[in-house]
């Protein structure tokens, strides 16, 4: 079949997904087999379509091996990457920051699909629904990306990879696996986790099971027990896959369960959070071109309560639920037009559903005798369509440019305080002024994007991309509706104990990024690299916030805390990221030795006000020496971390001052297993993060206001066994 005759039949099928009725091309397609894809894994550490080499930052699973035996937090794991940082949340739910844009302004993708966030303390974020022991790898993109990796976002890309389907050798059977189990003394932590494929040359059948549980960690220093850090974790999943003529067909499902996890820079905790979802995937390639369809769908049912540091449920606490259903379909067709040029069509549609609401507490004044309706059946709905061109104008030298077009549907039903008493009088006038008002909005939202990739030798690579990306406001962002001072409080994923309120008027927000890179190396593959990546984000209606007043205690005194608003701003983000590595030992008898350096700074401004933004990283730097022989390996990581002296006024966000943390690794392979042995904060160093906020759950035990303080030492153990 030529291209000629195979490019109609493609865009009939991008034609159907703008109708939201997405189509597998017709059955005539298949009469010439499609090309043969790959035995035994699928998965492949190939360039990310329409994006260089040297345009991404990978954590594959032999990293992980080390990551994970600290932490079971993958958004906590990715801040190993220069200009990613994280938010302080839970023990699991760390939300990253790329560049100073947080988590609901990235894009964060599991096998393909984004997971909605279902909590008005952004307690379920995508990457807690992940677990390091079970993950394969990790892409994450700082700089600029295509505009065919997905829509209403503004900043870069995390992806993250799990077990991928593996088949057999003609006429052989595979049964393969991983085993593991950890311990780290900071908290008692302990859990493991299995992965196990059976296959044959044209099916597959992968089970991945991870369990992981922590108490309370210690603090540095002199810091001690610190309260709300407790959690625990089980995930089970599913997935089957058939390798045909007609291409590769997969089935992935799971469940996910958090039967608690403390927060100590929220005053809620999670009592509760279950999800289930199902994926369905579809690729085949042809002599016209290749064809990626995927469907999904997620229904998440959590709960907020009080774990026993701040009080517990036995008076009945303050229950809060919420209950979301997610859905979409993703159709991406690339059509080789020629040697040189690729183009790339699809579309996707994504629908959200969610409802939030706070039941009676008997007997209680405030907190009855009606449930609080958050959110009331609030619907998003996005149609998004792309259309991205890739020219390989010489081996060196390579351009993508892609158009996208979201169209955004929202709408929420009516809204009800707990009562009319005169104790909820400013939830009573703020729900009566909310259902007054029309809630339905449309968004149309343009994006663009143009990377050029040069790279005249093995030696030197220059990256330059620019992109115009929009972004509606969330759900929560748009609809919350509460003005009284604790129905604030329980908005907001910020960890600085004010109360926010969502704000209809809301427009998205639209971001004009710049950013570049330029990649030195040796002459011998692997002796030493370079890369110096400068950026620039200018965002026009960035939503921040404005305060509308203080938070007063229950006589009336002012708390230290604001009730603030979100509200259209202007920002901008600069700085510049350095990520370098060198092989300083090689040889057989001596082993190999490679040292890595990463460094970043970063500065984020309120164009509006002429204030720092909130949660901005100070500059950090980190040194890993990694040493292998043989069987053995071993791993030196010093951390540093400056002063952060420009914090956000508005919110009264509190600075913290320098520190380092040294880390010490060693591991043994034999025979499939691996032993490994590591010790964190190896001198016990007291230290806030910057971006870990206010420790809620000991202000409410003690009365002391103080940033989180951060983890002290840990030796972690982590054995595994391949089989």
């Amino acid at each position: 079949m030529s291209h000629e005759t195979g490019r109609p039949r493609a865009l009939r099928s991008l034609c159907l997904i703008g109708a939201a009725l997405p189509a597998f091309p017709c059955p005539p397609a298949f009469a010439q087999e499609a090309t043969r894809l790959p035995d035994v894994d699928i998965a492949s550490d190939a360039p990310l379509p329409g994006l260089a080499a040297t345009a991404r930052d990978r954590i594959d699973r032999p990293a992980l091996d080390q990551l994970g035996a600290q932490s079971s937090d993958t958004g906590r794991i990715v801040t190993r990457v220069a200009g990613v940082g994280a938010y302080g949340a839970g023990g699991l739910s760390s939300l990253p920051t790329i560049r100073g844009l947080d988590n609901q302004r990235i894009s964060i993708l599991v096998d393909g699909v984004p997971i909605d966030i279902a909590c008005p303390n952004n307690m379920n974020p995508p990457l807690s629904y992940t677990d390091p022991q079970t993950i394969a790898a990790i892409d994450v993109v700082t700089g600029v990306s295509p505009v065919s990796h997905g829509g209403d976002t503004i900043g870069g890309a995390i992806l993250v990879e799990t077990a991928p389907p593996a088949f057999a050798k003609a006429g052989e059977a595979l049964v393969r696996g991983r085993a593991s189990t950890f311990y780290r003394s900071n908290g008692d932590g302990f859990g493991g986790a299995l992965t196990m494929t059976a296959a044959n040359d044209h099916l597959s059948l992968t089970y991945s099971g991870a369990y992981s549980q922590s108490g309370n960690y210690r603090g540095g220093g002199d810091d001690d027990a610190v309260r709300a850090t407790n959690y625990a974790r089980t995930d089970h999943s599913l997935a089957f896959a058939a390798q045909t003529g007609a291409g590769l067909f997969e089935l992935r499902g799971g469940f996910h369960h958090v039967p608690y996890e403390g927060f100590p820079n929220q005053y809620m905790d999670m009592t509760d959070n279950r999800s289930w979802f199902l994926t369905g995937r579809y690729r085949g390639a042809f002599d016209w071109g290749d064809v990626d369809l995927t469907a999904d769908y997620r229904d998440t049912d959590h709960e907020m309560n009080f774990l026993a540091d701040k009080g517990g449920t036995a008076d009945g606490g303050m229950p809060m639920n919420t209950e979301t259903h997610s859905a979409g379909v993703l159709l991406r067709i690339s059509l080789p037009l020629s040697a040189r040029d690729t183009l790339r069509v699809g579309g996707e549609f994504r629908h959200e559903w969610l409802n939030d609401y706070w039941p009676p507490v008997a007997g209680s004044m405030m907190m009855g005798p009606d449930s609080f309706i958050n959110i009331n059946g609030a619907k998003k709905d996005r149609l998004g369509t792309f259309l991205e061109w890739q020219a390989d104008w010489s081996a060196a030298f390579t351009t993508t440019i892609g158009v996208r077009n979201d169209q955004v549907w929202m709408n929420t039903g009516a809204v009800r305080p707990y009562g009319t008493g005169m104790m909820q009088m400013d939830d009573v006038m703020a729900a009566m002024a909310f259902n007054a008002a029309d809630h339905r909005r449309h968004d149309d939202n343009w994006s663009g994007s143009v990377l050029l990739h040069y790279g005249p030798t093995a030696r030197l690579a220059f990256d330059l991309g620019y992109a115009r990306k929009v972004r509606s406001p969330t759900i929560y962002e748009r609809y919350t509706w509460g003005r009284g001072a604790m129905a604030s409080r329980m908005i907001g994923w910020f960890g600085d104990g004010n109360g926010y309120v969502g704000n209809l008027a809301l427009d998205p927000e639209r971001a004009d990024t710049v950013s570049g890179a330029v990649t030195f190396g040796s002459r011998a593959a692997g002796d030493w690299s370079l890369r110096i990546a400068p950026y620039y984000t200018h965002v026009a209606d960035y939503i921040d916030v404005v305060k509308l007043g203080d938070l007063t205690d229950m006589m009336g005194m002012p708390s230290g805390f604001a009730l603030l608003q979100f509200a259209n701003r202007e920002a901008a983000f600069y700085g510049v990221d350095v990520t370098a590595n060198a092989r300083l030992l090689n040889s057989r008898t001596s082993g190999m030795l490679i040292a890595t350096v990463t460094g970043s700074w970063q500065h984020g401004r309120n164009l509006a006000d002429h204030d720092p933004l909130y949660h901005q990283m100070p500059f950090n730097a980190s040194l890993a020496l990694d040493y292998s022989r043989g069987r053995l390996d071993g791993r030196v990581t010093l951390d540093y971390v400056a002063d952060r002296t420009r914090v956000d006024p508005t919110r009264n966000e509190p600075r913290t001052g320098r520190y380092a943390l040294v880390g010490l690794g060693v591991g043994y392979g034999w025979r499939g297993f691996r032993l490994g042995v590591d010790v964190s904060n190896l001198f016990d160093k007291g230290y806030a993060s910057p971006l870990g906020g206010l420790s809620l759950g000991d202000y409410g035990a003690t009365g002391l206001l103080r940033p989180v303080p951060g983890r002290g030492r840990s030796l972690n153990v982590e054995l595994s066994r391949r089989f």
